[in-house]
């Protein structure tokens, strides 16, 4: 069956998905949610070696024509994983069972689906980690540290919930239809939160007002966010101890957290 492009449909060729696989290192206690299965080489590899494997696949052609393939600890699922529950798609395995996410993500819509991955985990998901093929941009944003040319909003967002490892590099000749970018495999791994609960939406709101001014000094790109809150610029460096001189991409999740918790005591974040 051809590759579909509405979906962004790009396979993965047979010699990749075995060190695709081994770089995941499934085991008989896992139970994981591929997302984009295509026509099932990841899957048929994952159930052979994983304990179960919930496939959700959008294309519902693809996913009828999978569902007639795989064994019995496989079960597919016709649906865009943006529009699915994934809380509720795992919430019949046991303690025991690790859950772990896989995927081949579209490279239109990787940013989305990182998103409700990490939202999905924050609301009960459990999730132990997330082995995706992403494009190498997006993979170069998602493991920058500060300083760098790609530190940013994914970057922060991304790191205050997992940490990234980059896993395998994958040319454009591992797919077919070949795409016109390179490609990485990462592994993000779920943890405790490296920022405060109650300081989330207030870092959030922090992270975004500032790097949409990054190219500014600190205490400039504040400029926004103070007036909304009606906190002085020179009062919020001041009590998180910063040099207003600096620029937002040198600044450590500690610091944007001390800098976020200096706007939050001003009360409910605002809409900017």
């Amino acid at each position: 069956m051809r590759a579909r492009r509405r979906f962004a449909q790009h396979f993965l060729e047979a010699p990749w998905v075995d060190r695709v696989v081994d770089a995941a290192d499934p085991r008989p206690t896992d139970a994981f949610v591929e997302i984009g299965p295509g026509r099932g080489a990841l899957t048929l590899l994952l159930a052979r070696r994983a304990g179960a494997v919930i496939a959700v696949e959008v294309d519902r052609e693809l996913a009828a024509r999978l569902a007639e393939q795989v064994p019995g600890n496989v079960r597919v699922v016709p649906a865009d994983v943006l529009e699915v529950d994934l809380v509720r798609l795992v919430a019949d395995f046991p303690p025991a069972v690790r859950r772990r996410i896989i995927g081949n993500l579209p490279y239109n819509v990787s940013t989305p689906i990182l998103a409700a991955l990490l939202a999905a985990n924050a609301r009960g998901g459990r999730f132990v980690d997330a082995t995706l093929m992403l494009q190498r941009e997006v993979a170069d944003r998602l493991a920058s540290r500060p300083g760098s040319r790609d530190y940013g909003v994914l970057a922060i967002l991304t790191q205050a919930y997992v940490d990234v490892t980059r896993l395998l590099a994958l040319p454009p000749g591992a797919f077919r239809p070949v795409p016109k970018v390179q490609s990485t495999l990462v592994r993000l791994t779920f943890g405790a939160p490296k920022i405060a609960p109650r300081l989330a939406g207030a870092f959030d709101l922090l992270v975004r007002s500032i790097f949409m001014q990054r190219r500014k000094v600190l205490a400039n790109a504040l400029k926004p966010l103070a007036e909304a809150t009606g906190v002085p610029v020179a009062a919020a460096l001041a009590a998180a101890a910063l040099d207003g001189r600096r620029r937002p991409e040198t600044l450590q999740l500690e610091e944007l957290e001390r800098l976020a918790a200096v706007f939050a005591s001003a009360g409910d974040p605002p809409v900017l």
